[in-house]
């Protein structure tokens, strides 16, 4: 009895997943009659980007910019794509951070195959690991939807809205809505972020028209994390364009560099860690370390913690101080949680740390995903000293910033460093930001705190750039450049 109740479950569950993809198969049919068969496809019009990760308070939207022009153009066959765009900061002015800060910021970005790279002059610039995502948002735009769907046995159900067809490509898993004219209304995936986890990404699309015989959507709305990136108002469909890509022999050359951690002295156990986009610092105190900023992801982090090891032997780190959550200064604090230290940031920070870290981790686990760590904060509001023995740190809210709500900067009062984040980037004129409304503001409101305070400040440890004494900085915000 058992055994034949055991078959007739399985031919059950074989007969509904076999009726489920042949749903999905006429679905698709039906969609891709009334929307078009391309085999390229090219989209253009404006609206507003969105810098992803940058927003000026937690849970906040990303700060925006105007899309002054933009254009799509993908070939499927192949598996390529060339995004071409143009963006400004509006004329009143944006906090938060990210590009650009003052005239037009023109970005080209390519994905070919395995390979993606970008173009922002004419100089191709490799982006390893970028294309499995490029790639992914192929799938993401209607006609790439209904060719991938196809490809990698679909299954459907009724949803709330249409008909959702799903497939998975690599890792990612696709849904898609169909709605009752056969067009495709939205499609939705998860990606890894180092802060948020696996981390939604939903595309909707409205305003279907005819454009040479195909229907394609003139609104496009994308989001990542909960918050847009892209609102696109298509003005312009070329159907079968075709894309002619030829990969630059360096991006196929190119190999993933190995993280460079560059340690310079600053003061008796202090450390300014290098060697990258991003800095560090490293400091000891009797009987502990405490580093300040955790950047980018895990890699970063975990090479940064064995600098402060060789640096320090013998001593656990206690406590990590984090500057600010913007993604590209926050990406890499996890892993210091999972290392054991308590985590020193504003206030303001905590709420959405505890609600983004709870997220699953599943896409690019972590160390702190694969343990049982549980995060321990240590919120400022203002101030907060850390002191044992010689050594002594002080930690202020920057109040004012027009950067990040929450903007922490440290100062060494014995040795007259001031330690900050993205006010001012010194003497590194690939990272540093052009000249335009944000970076005086910025710089202006860090020599307000430091007057307000009453810091002694000699030395300035920038989290981007070099040393440099502190009149350079005074210099650099009398200039109106930073």
């Amino acid at each position: 009895m058992a055994k034949r109740l055991w078959i007739a479950c399985a031919l059950f569950f074989l007969y509904a997943g076999a009726s489920s993809a042949q749903g999905a198969k006429t679905v698709l049919q039906a969609a891709q009659k009334a929307m078009g068969d391309v085999t390229s496809i090219q989209y253009s019009g404006s609206g507003h980007i969105f810098s992803f990760g940058q927003a000026w308070a937690p849970n906040g939207p990303w700060p925006s910019t105007n899309l002054t022009s933009y254009a799509k153009t993908i070939d499927y066959n192949s598996k390529s794509a060339e995004e071409d765009y143009v963006h400004s900061e509006p004329s009143s002015m944006v906090k938060g951070g990210g590009r650009p800060f003052a005239g037009d910021d023109k970005q080209v970005n390519f994905v070919s195959g395995q390979y993606a790279w970008d173009m922002p002059g004419n100089k191709p610039i490799p982006q390893l690991g970028a294309a499995a995502e490029r790639q992914l948002q192929i799938w993401l735009t209607p006609h790439g939807f209904l060719k991938a769907a196809m490809e990698n046995n679909a299954t459907a159900k009724k949803g709330a809205t249409g008909t959702e067809v799903s497939f998975e490509t690599g890792k990612f898993k696709v849904i898609g809505t169909i709605d009752a004219r056969n067009m495709v209304v939205k499609t939705e995936t998860w990606v890894p972020n180092p802060v948020l986890g696996d981390m939604p990404v939903v595309s909707t699309f409205t305003g279907y028209k005819d454009f040479s015989g195909v229907k394609f959507p003139t609104m496009i709305v994308q989001k990542q994390g909960g918050q847009p990136v892209l609102e696109l108002a298509v003005s312009s469909v070329k159907p079968n364009p075709g894309l002619n890509i030829s990969v630059p022999d360096a991006v196929k050359t190119a190999a993933t560099p190995p993280i460079n951690v560059q340690s310079q002295k600053l003061g008796d156990g202090i450390w300014f860690v290098a060697g990258g986009s991003h800095n560090s610092m490293v400091v000891e105190f009797p009987t502990y370390i405490t580093v300040i900023e955790g950047p980018l992801g895990e890699a970063r982090s975990l090479a940064v913690i064995a600098e402060a090891k060789k640096l320090v032997p013998n001593k656990p780190i206690k406590y990590l101080i984090n500057t600010h959550s913007h993604f590209d200064h926050s990406g890499g604090v996890r892993t210091y949680v999972a290392e054991g230290a308590t985590i020193i940031t504003q206030e303001i920070n905590v709420p959405f740390y505890q609600k983004a870290w709870a997220e699953p981790h599943t896409l690019a686990p972590d160390n702190l995903s694969k343990g049982a760590k549980e995060a321990n904060f240590l919120p400022v509001k203002e101030k907060y000293v850390l002191s044992e023995g010689n050594q002594t740190l002080h930690i202020f809210h920057e109040n004012g910033s027009m950067h990040n709500a929450g903007m922490l900067i440290v100062y060494f009062p014995k040795e007259k460093i001031l330690e900050e984040a993205d006010d001012y980037t010194p003497d590194l004129p690939e990272l540093a930001a052009p000249s335009g409304i944000r970076p005086p503001v910025f710089m202006a409101n860090l020599l307000k705190q430091i007057e307000t305070l009453k810091l002694d400040v000699v030395t300035v440890a920038p989290m981007h750039g070099v040393v440099v004494p502190f009149s350079e900085l005074q210099k650099a915000a009398n200039s109106g450049k930073g």
